[in-house]
């Protein structure tokens, strides 16, 4: 499974920028490198599309897949079309990264988006649904339902449904309602018997109620009605003496884009909880409807609303398949993935006599690179913590927090620590999209625990992952330091790949001292050793490397690159990577959504390789390799090649120093490019192509698969070597 709360799924969408075309672009290259980035969005949920298309994936598994792409178009609306909306109602509207006009792609957006919604509710009725049902788990509709299903049904109705629902007229005396963003709803005309006067009501399904309520479970089949059909089949119940004309399923989005001037606010939080309740009220952008709604209804919306035709998405009922996450949830092991259980990584492992680990000793012995969620983050990064918390000898900790779960381990270490009477410094970004309410309510309760809280910078995020543990140890302070590629989460650490450094090494222990006075304080820190960092150096930096692999190409020298991230779009790096690619030197990027880079094209980027990885794990972790004259730079870090992750964030990467880990990377790196390897392989002309099977029709290796299980003789093989 891949997320649903704080995801929008595979999209980690965030905050973005629509800062148009970049004038420090190379002139020298052809006007039309770029890949429209909107689209590009698409094309990305277009292959989660097609997972949930595929019949080779287990069925609640394909069902999953086709809430998470709900969940991400949601979020693209709600961010990517209402920004792009807002600069055109402000007369910002600049060309976008490709020199177009934003109402331009506004329309490109809206005839891609309606294909593609009509796609997905295709593949839920002939393909998901279908697979479902074949398996015992039924979605029927009303009529398919027998008399005693239906008194079942009734009885459920009146006393868990019906107290619940609150039905609004619309009438001289009662004005339309507001209908709240991402809401399901029922658009109701009814006829007054006694005067004989057509009237209109608006009904909320409840959203606390399960979406499908079961009907009948009979050992391993189970049948389900969606939640709306049995209140629309009831609706006599709501307006008694009332004759019910029709009624419709629709649904609207609203832009919740935020803009908090932070300069002009002396109180973030409050400016904040002020701005998240104004996002309630946010603008409507598109309006979902039932495929059978008349027009009368649907004028009355439009007008109402004050939307427009193009915002208007006809589509197939059920609308709003996000509620198939509740179905993904079903016990049916055979209908999931075989579970994959994480080990504890090699060098955390209990000794001999199975006694507890000693992180501090383990991370002194060597550099310590672990792989989630393959390896635990629970027996690595949050156990790391919690031993930190405990230890007399430890001093200090600090730590980033962008996204954490609601229970989490992590920020009770740190209370435990300040309450043991540690310093404690928690940098937490209350910024972090849809997490805003959480993590004030995480900040406060660390300060009132006595922890040192902090904000960060203004007009900046603070994206990077980063703890420190001071330590004092025979006299001297020691730096124990972790660098990841991934969110200090519990919850999501399971179902995202991460990377994560430990080093006790003097020159991290520094940077990151350094780092944190300067997020906490009023240190300009210019230099750093083993780290890049944003917005400073870290764009600079990764082009350096880059031109000195066209440097080291032209002189006949090895050379060769190659980047993984969750999104390609900043122009001045896809430059740089065209420029190296003409000298001759190989490029591979790997990356899981948007990707502005045209590959293939000759003359231009004929040496560039672009592939895609979807699957069970949300592919997050970013990796950046420099072949480097034999002489191999590797990092690691919480940076895509964004705009804003290298202008308006505070990113860092990690340079991995280890031979061993280095080649690592490099075979990890080696099996994604594979043509032996499922993938996604982009073409010049912007378009994906799937290859997941050999000329035979056999499936490809999946690499998740293959890395658990890589993973699994490593562990195996070590626990030989100690008895």
């Amino acid at each position: 499974m891949i997320h649903e709360t704080l995801d929008t799924g595979l999209g980690d969408a965030d905050d973005d920028d629509f800062d148009g075309v970049d004038e420090s672009r190379d002139s020298e290259l052809p006007e039309n490198r770029y890949l429209d980035r909107e689209l590009s969005w698409l094309a990305f949920n277009q292959r989660v599309l097609e997972l949930a298309e595929d019949p080779h994936l287990p069925a609640l598994e394909r069902a999953n897949f086709l809430a998470i792409f709900g969940s991400n178009l949601d979020e693209f609306f709600m961010v990517r079309v209402a920004g792009l909306k807002r600069r055109i109602i402000t007369g910002l509207a600049v060309p976008t990264n490709v020199g177009r006009a934003p109402q331009d792609v506004l329309a490109d957006i809206s005839q891609e988006a309606h294909t593609l919604q009509l796609r997905h509710a295709d593949a839920w009725r002939n393909l998901v649904r279908p697979a479902l049902a074949d398996a015992g788990i039924d979605v029927v509709r009303w009529d398919e339902l027998s008399d005693p299903d239906r008194a079942r049904l009734y009885d459920y109705f009146q006393t868990q449904v019906f107290p619940v629902l609150m039905p609004l007229a619309v009438d001289p005396a009662h004005p339309f309602p507001y209908i709240s963003g991402l809401s399901l709803n029922l658009a109701i005309r009814i006829r007054n018997a006694k005067t004989g006067r057509q009237e209109f009501a608006r009904l909320k399904v409840p959203p606390m109620l399960p979406r499908f309520v079961e009907v009948l479970r009979e050992g391993d089949r189970v049948r389900y009605l969606p939640l709306e059909d049995l209140i629309s089949n009831n609706l006599a119940d709501l307006f008694p003496g009332m004759e019910i004309l029709d009624h419709h399923a629709f649904r609207l989005t609203r832009n919740e884009d935020m803009v908090i001037e932070e300069d002009e606010t002396e109180n973030l939080i409050q400016a904040l909880e002020a701005e998240l309740m104004r996002r309630r009220f946010g603008p409507p952008i598109r309006l979902e409807i039932a495929d059978d709604m008349d027009e009368l209804t649907l004028k009355l919306l439009v007008d109402e609303l004050g939307i427009t035709t193009q915002e208007v998405y006809r589509l197939p009922a059920p609308l709003d398949l996000r509620g198939l996450f509740d179905l993904a949830r079903i016990e049916r092991p055979d209908l999931h993935y075989t579970p994959h259980v994480p080990t504890t990584a090699a060098a955390f492992q209990p000794g001999d006599n199975n006694e507890r680990v000693d992180f501090f000793t383990a991370i002194r012995k060597a550099d310590v690179l672990v792989h989630h969620p393959y390896e635990s983050f629970a027996t690595s990064v949050q156990a790391f913590l919690e031993q930190a918390a405990k230890d007399p000898y430890v001093l200090a900790i600090k730590q980033t927090l962008y996204r954490t779960s609601g229970d989490s381990p992590i920020v009770q270490a740190l209370i435990d620590a300040a309450e043991a009477g540690k310093q404690v410094l928690a940098l937490v970004e209350v910024k972090a999209r849809f997490d805003e309410a959480n993590n004030i309510v995480w900040a406060r309760k660390l300060e009132k625990a006595g922890v040192h809280v902090v904000y960060g910078l203004v007009g900046l995020k603070t994206h990077c992952k980063l703890a420190l543990v001071i330590r004092q140890e025979d006299n001297v302070l020691r730096h124990y330091s972790h660098v990841g590629t991934g969110n200090y989460n519990p919850k999501t650490s399971r179902i995202y790949e991460d990377f994560g450094l430990f080093t006790v090494d003097n020159q991290v222990g520094r940077d990151l001292t350094r780092l944190f006075n300067e997020l906490s304080g009023y240190a300009i820190e210019k230099k750093f050793k083993r780290l890049l960092v944003a917005p400073l150096h870290l764009r600079k930096g990764l082009v350096r490397l880059i031109d000195k692999e066209r440097t080291n190409a032209l002189a006949g020298r090895p050379s060769g690159i190659r980047i993984k991230v969750n999104s390609m779009v900043d122009e001045q790096i896809i430059d740089a990577l065209y420029r190296a690619s003409q000298a001759g030197v190989p490029v591979d990027v790997w990356v899981r959504g948007i990707c502005s880079l045209r590959p293939g094209v000759a003359g231009m980027s004929e040496n560039i390789t672009v592939r895609s990885i979807l699957g069970r794990y949300l592919e997050h972790s970013r990796l950046f390799c420099f072949e480097n004259d034999g002489d191999p730079q590797v990092y690691i870090g919480s940076a895509d090649m964004m705009h804003r992750n290298l202008d308006r964030r505070v990113e860092a990467l990690v340079r991995i120093v280890d031979p061993a880990q280095i080649a690592h990377l490099g075979s990890l790196f080696t099996e994604a490019l594979s043509a032996e390897t499922s993938s996604w392989w982009l073409g010049s002309d912007g378009k994906w192509t799937r290859h997941n099977s050999d000329a035979e029709g056999k499936p490809l290796e999946d690499l998740q698969d293959k890395t658990m299980a890589a993973i699994r003789r490593q562990r195996r093989a070590r626990a030989r070597a100690i008895r």
